[in-house]
C-alpha cells in the first residue's frame, strides 16, 4: 500500500526536526568529524570545527557530538568532487563497476551524456542507464544526447528527435540537454538542433556545448542560441574567448583529451568561478592507475594553482551550474558528502563519506548492491551486433584513401593527406569502421598517422 500524501509530509516532518535538534546541539548527531580542518569554499580558506551530520544532511560546524564520532586531526575534509561531464560507456565497465573504481578517487556525483549507448539503443539506452544509476553511492546525474545520430554521415542504430527525449526532462535526475556537437547546424539554424535547444529552454534545463576552435559571429550565434558551457577548449585564447561570451568552461583532463596544462592559467582569481573539471571519456586503466577528479586537482596544485581555488572548481562551481544546490561545499544544510586527505602536496584520499555514510576506508570500498534493471532492457544492452563473419578480403582497397592525423593529446584531428597502403615506417596505419546496427556490410576504410 502507497504512503499518503499527509503521511510522507509527517515522516519528512519528523526527518526535518531530528535535523533542526541535531544542527541545535540538542541531539546527538549520526556522524561528527572531530577537529576537522575543512575547505571552505564560500569564504577561501581553511576553517576549523567539528563538522556534525544527521539524516545525510551536514548540519552544522562547531563543537558537537554524535553516535559516530571520527578524529581528523592533521587531516583536510574536503567536498565530495564532481565530474561535470562524463560518457559513462567510455569506462568500458558497469556503472556499479564505474562507482567503485571512482569513489576510492572522492568522486561523489557525476554528470553523464549517455549518448554512446542511446547511438546503439535509442531512447532504450538511455533508459537502461537511469535504472542501471539509480540508488548507487555516486550520484549519477544525466544530460540528455543532443545528437544521435551523432553526425549525418553515421549509421547509428537509432534517430532521436526532441519529441523522442522529451519526457525524459521530467525525470529527477535529468539536468539537461547534452553536449551540442552539431554546432554547424545550430549556426545554420536547422530545424531538428533548434527544436532540441528549444524544447530543453522550455523545460528550464541547462544546455551544455562542443563547438573547438569556434571564433567570431558564428560563436556568438552558437552561445545566443541558449548553449552554455564548452568542454572542448585545448587552447587558452578559445576558452577564454568563451568564457567572456558568457560560457562556463570545463576543463577536460580525460584518457583521449587532456587539457589542463593548456587551460591552467584559468584556474586565477579572475577566470576560476567560471570553470570546472571533467573527463569526458576515462578508461579503466586512467581510472585504476591515475585517478580521477582527484588526479586533474592534484595536477593542477603541482602546476601551482591554489589548493582552494582547485578544490573549489572541482566540486562547487559545477554543483552551481548544474543547480544542485545541497552539494560542492561543507555547510549546513548540504550532503555529507566528504573526502579526507593526508595533505595538499600528496593528495592521498583516505576516507570518502557518502551522505555521512563511510564508503571508503583507505581504498577498501564499502559493499554495495547492483541496481534492478528491466529485463527486457538488459536483454537489448547485450543482443546489439549485427555484423557477418568479416574477411580479409572485406578490409582490401587500393584506391588512395584520406590520413586522419592524430594530435597528441587531443581529440581533434588534422588532415594528413592521402596513402593507398599501410607504411608503417612513416606511422601510417590502416583504420576501418563497420557498421554493427543492421548487417549493411557497409564498411569506411581510411589511414592514422601520428602528428606532432
Amino acid at each position: 500500500m502507497s504512503e499518503s500524501y499527509a503521511g510522507k509530509i509527517n515522516r519528512k516532518l519528523l526527518k526535518k526536526r531530528r535535523i533542526i535538534n541535531a544542527a541545535a546541539g540538542r541531539e546527538p548527531s549520526d556522524l561528527v568529524l572531530k577537529n576537522a580542518t575543512y575547505v571552505n569554499v564560500f569564504s577561501n580558506e581553511l576553517c576549523h570545527a567539528d563538522i556534525a551530520v544527521a539524516e545525510g544532511l551536514i548540519v552544522g560546524m562547531g563543537q558537537y557530538s554524535g553516535t559516530v564520532e571520527e578524529d581528523c586531526t592533521g587531516k583536510i575534509v574536503l567536498p565530495g568532487f564532481l565530474d561535470a561531464h562524463i560518457h559513462l560507456e567510455s569506462s568500458l565497465v558497469s556503472p556499479k563497476e564505474f562507482v567503485k573504481a571512482v569513489l576510492p578517487h572522492g568522486t561523489t556525483t557525476v554528470i553523464t551524456d549517455p549518448h554512446e549507448i542511446a547511438n546503439v539503443m535509442g531512447t532504450d539506452g538511455i533508459e537502461y542507464m537511469l535504472q542501471a544509476t539509480e540508488g548507487l553511492p555516486v550520484d549519477v546525474r544525466f544530460m540528455l544526447p543532443s545528437c544521435v545520430p551523432a553526425t549525418p554521415l553515421d549509421e547509428s542504430g537509432a534517430s532521436l528527435d526532441y519529441r523522442a527525449i522529451d519526457s525524459f526532462y521530467d525525470h529527477p535526475r535529468v539536468q539537461g540537454l547534452a553536449e551540442m556537437m552539431n554546432f554547424v547546424g545550430i549556426i545554420a539554424g536547422d530545424d531538428q538542433p533548434v527544436e532540441k535547444i528549444v524544447a530543453a529552454q522550455a523545460h528550464h534545463k541547462k544546455i551544455d556545448g562542443h563547438a573547438p576552435d569556434l571564433v567570431g559571429n558564428d560563436l556568438n550565434a552558437y552561445i545566443a542560441a541558449g548553449v552554455y558551457s564548452d568542454h572542448e577548449c585545448h587552447d587558452l585564447n578559445d576558452a577564454i574567448a568563451k568564457l567572456e561570451r558568457g560560457q562556463f568552461i570545463m576543463i577536460r583532463e580525460g584518457t583521449a583529451a587532456r587539457n589542463l596544462d593548456a587551460l591552467a592559467p584559468l584556474l586565477c582569481d579572475k577566470y576560476s568561478e567560471r570553470c570546472m573539471f571533467c573527463t569526458d571519456d576515462k578508461h579503466p586503466n586512467d581510472l585504476l592507475e591515475k585517478g580521477h577528479i582527484d588526479y586533474i586537482v592534484k595536477r593542477a596544485i603541482g602546476l601551482g594553482v591554489d589548493p582552494i581555488t582547485a578544490v573549489k572548481v572541482a566540486c562547487h562551481n559545477a554543483a552551481r551550474y548544474f543547480l544542485l544546490n545541497n552539494r560542492g561545499a561543507i555547510a549546513p544544510g548540504y550532503l555529507g558528502d566528504f573526502v579526507i586527505i593526508d595533505n595538499f602536496q600528496d593528495f592521498n584520499i583516505e576516507r570518502v563519506f557518502k551522505k555521512g555514510e563511510l564508503m571508503v576506508d583507505h581504498g577498501v570500498v564499502k559493499d554495495f548492491p547492483a541496481p534492478a534493471i528491466d529485463p527486457y532492457l538488459t536483454e537489448r544492452a547485450h543482443s546489439t551486433f549485427h555484423v557477418e563473419h568479416l574477411k580479409a578480403e572485406d578490409f582490401t582497397d587500393a584506391r588512395p584513401r584520406g590520413i586522419i592525423g592524430m594530435v597528441n593529446g587531443e581529440i581533434t584531428t588534422v588532415d594528413a593527406g592521402y596513402s593507398d597502403r599501410i607504411d608503417v615506417e612513416y606511422d601510417v596505419l590502416k583504420i576501418a569502421v563497420v557498421e554493427r546496427h543492421k548487417n549493411t556490410h557497409h564498411i569506411g576504410i581510411g589511414f592514422l598517422r601520428a602528428t606532432v
